[in-house]
């Protein structure tokens, strides 16, 4: 036989289309051609191929015309995950291994010269669609406990090429990898009782848990506003199978570990150093961000207005839309950045505005200046703002404790499980389905439209403001908001209306 078909999968994002590789010797003069768009480190995979087959014993097709294509042509094909697939048609082609034993296998992974098995990026995604595709999956060992994760899949792992002729040929068959005993990472991490004092704040902190809200914290400098950011994972509900899953897929193809963080919420706090495509993505090949590595999770980013204007004014889209779509000229990529945004920010430059322990030295012009690097539809997007002062002598060393993370978690997982019945999150609830939650009494109706009129806000704001009421009536057991929750909630947009002046 002189034609060999195998069975792989390109990484594009997060999805694994099928790629069939096509193995064709002919006569004629000898080499090599590799076609179906494949970029540099594809390209360099004959040479990988050839060595590992001569040093593992196997006859390379020296003297014949080898052509091998990528299908589709238009695909991007990149990465090292399709030596394995490469040598084997190589070997199927040459007549050293029967076509019918490749019969519903697919297969992925990168070839040392000797022939060892490497692991490769992205095996999760490239596993679950090998699933839905109802075939068998040959991976190296590194990448067998990751693909094992995609369910109901015959995962064969192998950490050389030997391993995987021998038991395509039937004399050394590979045992299916057993999917391995994931349990959520346990670690304790910082609890809510260190939080001294500061009771707005921690009030905003459990209604951004329990709705899925956007948080922003504004106040001097060492008044801890890090340090209740880096608590809101803590008071969040665990990962459901699903959602792990998503996490895993990301992390896979970014290339980290899943085992390290199984379903433990991503807490992503990038340095306000950040490119735009490092924070949202794109460039020449695009990558999970780090908006989509926060997914199902928590993004804080500490200093906001020190962040580039248009790093910033890139990420208002996805906040919306719950992921980001890269668009190039011969593909487009989609990743999930469904994240909660954390922020915290002085409130000027030199950060002691309002600070009654030290005088503010900022001039009149520089306080506008530097608040005016939030702009309006980004503050839009932000459900609670809140000021956190610093705090008097004696509450930083007072004794008393506050609540703790698992008492407060108990709270969001009841409330979460209210939001459950209506089928999304508060801060996620659009048109008829918010109005429908929220039910306002006409004077309340009349009164809330007063006060959008005197604060200015607009009609995104109003639906914040609708969406954070509804989780406060959730957390006070209450049917709808009422004028209380309504008061509370527009509260929370006293500082949005500051810093638009």
């Amino acid at each position: 036989m002189t034609l060999a078909i195998i069975h792989t999968r390109a990484g594009l994002g997060l999805e694994a289309p099928e790629v069939v590789v096509e193995v064709h010797l002919a006569n004629g003069l000898p080499g090599m051609t590799l076609v179906g768009l494949p970029e540099a480190a594809v390209k360099e995979s004959r040479e990988r191929v050839r060595s590992a087959l001569v040093n593992s014993g196997f006859d390379f097709p020296n003297t014949r015309r080898i052509t091998l294509n990528l299908a589709p042509a238009d695909l991007p094909k990149e990465g090292g995950r399709f030596d394995l697939p490469i040598a084997l048609g190589l070997l199927v082609a040459s007549g050293q291994v029967p076509p019918e034993a490749l019969s519903g296998v697919e297969c992925a992974g990168e070839l040392a010269l000797d022939g060892r098995l490497r692991p490769v990026t992205g095996v999760l995604p490239l596993a679950m669609a090998t699933r839905r595709a109802g075939r068998r999956l040959i991976v190296p060992l590194a990448n067998a406990d990751e693909a094992a994760l995609a369910g109901d899949l015959e995962v064969l792992p192998s950490d050389h090429l030997l391993e995987v002729v021998a038991h395509l040929l039937g004399q050394t068959p590979i045992a299916p990898h057993r999917s391995p005993s994931v349990v959520p990472t346990l670690e304790p991490g910082p609890d809510l009782a260190e939080v001294r004092g500061q009771h707005q704040a921690r009030r905003a902190l459990e209604v951004a848990a329990a709705g899925g809200h956007n948080l922003l914290f504004a106040g001097p400098p060492g008044t801890g506003k890090t340090m209740l950011a880096s608590r809101l994972p803590g008071i969040l509900p665990p990962l459901s199978e699903e959602e792990a899953l998503e996490v895993a897929a990301i992390r896979s193809v970014s290339g980290l570990s899943h085992a390290e963080q199984w379903g433990v919420r991503p807490f992503r706090a990038p340095h306000h150093t950040a490119s735009a495509v490092a924070l949202v993505g794109g460039g020449s090949k695009p990558r999970p961000s780090e908006i989509s590595l926060a997914h199902n999770g928590v993004l804080f980013l500490d200093e906001l207005p020190e962040f580039s204007r248009h790093v910033l004014e890139v990420m208002r889209e996805p906040m919306e839309s719950g992921q980001i779509h890269i668009a190039r000229a011969s593909h487009e990529r989609r990743y999930p950045a469904g994240f909660q945004l954390v922020a915290a920010m002085n409130p000027c430059p030199c950060g002691h505005l309002g600070d009654p322990r030290q005088a503010c030295h900022c001039t009149a012009a520089q306080i506008p200046r530097y608040q005016a690097r939030l702009s309006g539809p980004l503050l839009d997007r932000i459900d609670l703002q809140v000021e956190v002062p610093a705090l008097a002598p004696e509450q930083l060393t007072s004794r008393e404790a506050g609540e703790s993370s698992a008492v407060v978690r108990e709270r969001v997982l009841a409330v979460r499980e209210r939001q459950a019945a209506r089928g999304a999150l508060n801060a996620r609830l659009a048109g008829q389905a918010l109005e429908e939650a929220c039910a306002l009494q006409a004077a309340d109706r009349a009164w809330l439209a007063g006060v959008l009129e005197r604060l200015k806000l607009s009609a995104r704001a109003y639906h914040r403001v609708l969406r954070v009421a509804l989780t406060l009536a959730d957390l006070a057991g209450e049917a709808r908001p009422g004028r209380d929750q309504l008061i509370e909630a527009i509260g929370y947009r006293q500082l949005d209306r500051l810093l638009k002046g």
